[in-house]
């Protein structure tokens, strides 16, 4: 299932993305690979995609970050005497 930050598998296929890439941020990868591809990876080039992908990328930390500390909370409550 895709979302509007995860491509699809075959697209991923298609598009020749490596496999520890193909995150929830693909969809925004692959556009940045191409601008990239078509610029010959100059660093000024490709911001705004560049851009969207990182903050992809640090929101994804962020929600993985806030699920872990749920998980350790409700493990320490759990083992916490009553």
């Amino acid at each position: 299932m895709a979302t509007s930050t995860t491509a699809s598998q075959t697209e991923l296929k298609q598009k020749q993305v490596p496999i520890a890439w193909r995150d929830q941020c693909s969809a925004l990868l692959i556009p940045l690979n191409i601008c990239r591809k078509d610029k010959m990876y100059l660093p000024w080039e490709c911001e705004n995609e560049r851009h969207a992908y990182e903050k992809c990328q640090y929101d994804d930390y962020l929600r993985r970050m806030k699920v872990l500390a749920k998980q350790k909370q409700q493990e320490a409550d759990a083992a916490a005497p009553a």
